[in-house]
């Protein structure tokens, strides 16, 4: 017998857990670089639940990533979409904000073999959002939202469902960057992918911080014969 259907994760962070670079809940695991400053990340109850991360009044380089450890769970070839809702506070020109799916992690976000996610370069704007798409053959970096992310929360949407030859991205229901087709079909058969969500700066005494109220991920299955 075959069986095939979809299946969803979500996390809405309505808990209370200090994240650690050990696997928590759901997998959610921290890496931090820092090293005399002292960022925080953790659930917070404001409006039912989100995971904050926010960066040390250190003048230092700092990156905080809240990610699967990289074990990555999901199929690209069976995804169907990723939503998150999210608010940043206190970018500057040195800060580096990306936040959605991923294989393996890495300090400099585009030495991220495969990606699809959402992007803030605090050094072109604190508050414009990019969208860029890497399948580790066709690299599609910063392509113009013309949304902006600041202090309230907005809903982000990355489309599979036309499949990897046309990735679509989405804030607050409106599709953007839709000159760009963001084409990942090149992608291995079997590359898997997590959830990330990654805080950075270059220097100075800044706290760029990110809020993310909810992660969700949709992907099919099929199993039997």
């Amino acid at each position: 017998m075959i069986t095939r259907g979809t299946k969803q994760f979500v996390d809405l962070f309505d808990r209370a857990q200090s994240f650690t670079s050990t696997p928590g809940q759901n997998g959610w695991t921290i890496a931090d670089t820092s090293s005399a400053g002292t960022p925080t990340y953790l659930c917070v109850t404001e409006d039912g639940g989100a995971a904050a991360l926010t960066l040390a009044a250190t003048s230092e380089a700092e990156n905080v990533c809240l990610f699967f450890n990289d074990v990555l769970p999901y199929d690209l070839r069976q995804l169907k979409y990723a939503k998150f809702v999210a608010k940043v506070a206190a970018v500057d020109s040195v800060s580096t904000i990306v936040f959605g799916l991923a294989s393996a992690r890495n300090d400099t976000p585009d030495s991220v073999a495969y990606n699809a996610w959402f992007r803030i370069e605090g050094s072109a704007s604190t508050s414009n959002v990019v969208v860029e798409t890497d399948d580790a053959t066709t690299d599609n970096d910063d392509k113009a939202t013309g949304q902006t992310l600041a202090a309230v929360y907005k809903t982000f949407i990355i489309d599979f469902t036309n499949g990897l030859k046309d990735v679509r991205f989405y804030i607050e229901g409106e599709r953007v960057a839709s000159s760009t087709t963001f084409d990942m079909s090149a992608a291995a058969t079997g590359q898997n992918v997590q959830p990330l969500i990654q805080i950075q700066k270059a220097s100075g005494t800044g706290v760029p911080a990110i809020t993310v109220a909810l992660v969700e991920v949709a992907f099919g299955y099929g199993y039997g014969a």
